[in-house]
């Protein structure tokens, strides 16, 4: 016994979990299949015959990355967690080396394969129709010097410094990843954006898009052709060419909309396209509000008329008023807090390996990880407001747990028992009954 002044310390040999809110995931999880649809992705078996099933090996890391790991090593907060161990039905739990060495079975076609899988599986699951696709693309800084597609490009927080420039898309909708590509750091956000794309749709299945938006890096006159042969309507940011800058102080006739605000549409056809396209023009003065979005027009910036604004342009092939396009394409700017998200709660920067392909496939799982926990959010919680898992943790996640018995005496059915004050424990009984039929009873917010 530890003894001070004011109380006593002892010690005790019953297992108790402080993430026993994880028991409302785990029976989302099993209502949707989830277990077996990983064990029927073909994933790399283990080298030997006494190594883990790979789909308890992703499994071990999501439940750790709930968990809030976002390193590897943190992986084995679920290996020295017996209580939770019994709750997902692991009974040899894998140290993190074991997570590393499946990734790095993984190589480029098994990596895709995964990918594909598991997003069709989860789209054709939900049975979203029709969705906004918003795409994107954000800089991993790479500290070490050994890890490969590691290098110096665009960094705008770490100069010079190695990094990845992945792509990812997002279903604005459910705050869900529909595709995520792993790039070299120097890498330009056009490289490969059209076979980015084809890929994302082919990872939607059946789901429809109703809407696509991107920024200028998807500027491109054969992603547009390829939107308008899926028909699937569209808004991009243009690059502010030379071209284009002369067509707006030629033929923009302003409406304001706001103090320092002001729209205009025309129709332009840029250079190298096909035809003429439908181009909506906002123009925001600074002396406004500081950190206004958009460009000055640069050939022309000595002009007095125009010092103080900056200009941002989109096409589309929508025909609802400027204003209004301009506010759905406000609306991508979400896809920022997301990559935040993955980056901050789900160590998007931080579960890495040497071997490119390796690290792909592992942050294809944070990925996995990320899209499940926003189904709890939406089939589970309900709330139309977004919480963070680090939100997540104190609200619902973080419940002290143990089980009523040793699991030795296999006659009685064990309880595992939950420390949720009295007053709190309707909420919690209907966050349960939110976990049967999880797709068919979620909240599903209607499309931007």
């Amino acid at each position: 016994m530890l003894a001070t002044e004011n109380f006593d310390i002892k010690f005790t040999t019953r297992e108790v979990s402080a993430w026993g809110g994880l028991a409302l995931l785990k029976q989302m999880m099993d209502g949707m299949g989830v277990f077996k649809a990983v064990q029927s992705w073909d994933l790399p078996a283990p080298g030997s015959n006494r190594g883990y099933d790979p789909a308890q090996l992703i499994e071990q890391m999501m439940v750790s990355i709930w968990s809030g790991a976002n390193r590897f090593v943190h992986s084995d907060i679920t290996r020295l967690d017996n209580t939770l161990a019994r709750l997902f039905g692991w009974t040899k739990v894998a140290e993190h080396k074991a997570i590393m060495r499946l990734f790095n079975r993984f190589d480029q076609e098994k990596s895709n394969e995964m990918q594909k899988k598991s997003y069709n599986w989860l789209f054709n699951k939900l049975a979203l129709n029709p969705i906004t696709l918003d795409v994107d693309s954000t800089v991993i800084t790479r500290w070490g010097n050994q890890i490969e597609g590691a290098s110096k490009g665009y960094n705008p927080k770490a100069h010079g410094r190695n990094s990845h420039h992945p792509l990812l898309a997002f279903v604005a909708d459910w705050r869900l990843v529909a595709n995520f590509w792993l790039r070299p750091g120097n890498a330009y956000t056009t490289n490969n954006a059209l076979s980015f794309i084809e890929t994302t749709l082919d990872n939607l299945g059946s789901t429809k898009v109703g809407l696509f938006r991107a920024d200028s890096g998807f500027y491109d006159k054969e992603i547009v052709s390829l939107l308008n042969d899926k028909r699937i309507s569209y808004i991009i940011s243009a690059k502010m060419t030379q071209g284009l800058q002369h067509a707006i102080i030629g033929n923009c006739k302003w409406q304001q909309v706001d103090a320092g605000i002001e729209v205009s549409e025309l129709s332009y056809q840029p250079k190298n396209w096909d035809s003429t396209k439908r181009l909506v023009i906002v123009r925001q003065h600074v002396s406004r509000k500081e950190n206004v979005p958009g460009k000055s027009l640069s050939l022309f910036k000595d002009d007095e008329e125009l010092m103080g604004w900056r200009y941002g342009a989109m096409v589309t092939d929508l025909n609802l008023p400027a204003l209004e396009i301009w506010r759905l394409y406000r609306g991508r700017a979400d896809c920022e807090n997301r990559i935040k998200e993955l980056k901050y709660d789900f160590g998007l920067d931080s579960f890495v390996m040497r071997d490119f392909w390796a690290t792909e496939a592992a942050l294809s799982v944070v990925m996995l990880a990320y899209n499940l926990m926003s189904v709890f959010r939406q089939a589970v919680i309900r709330q139309k407001s977004h919480q963070t898992l680090a939100t997540l943790h104190h609200r619902v996640l973080a419940v002290g747990a143990f089980w009523n018995n040793s699991g030795k005496d296999t006659t009685k059915k064990p309880t595992l028992n939950l420390a949720v004050a009295k007053k709190r424990r309707p909420w919690f009984e209907g966050l349960w009954a939110n976990t049967n039929d999880p797709v068919d009873r979620a909240y599903r917010p209607q499309s931007v």
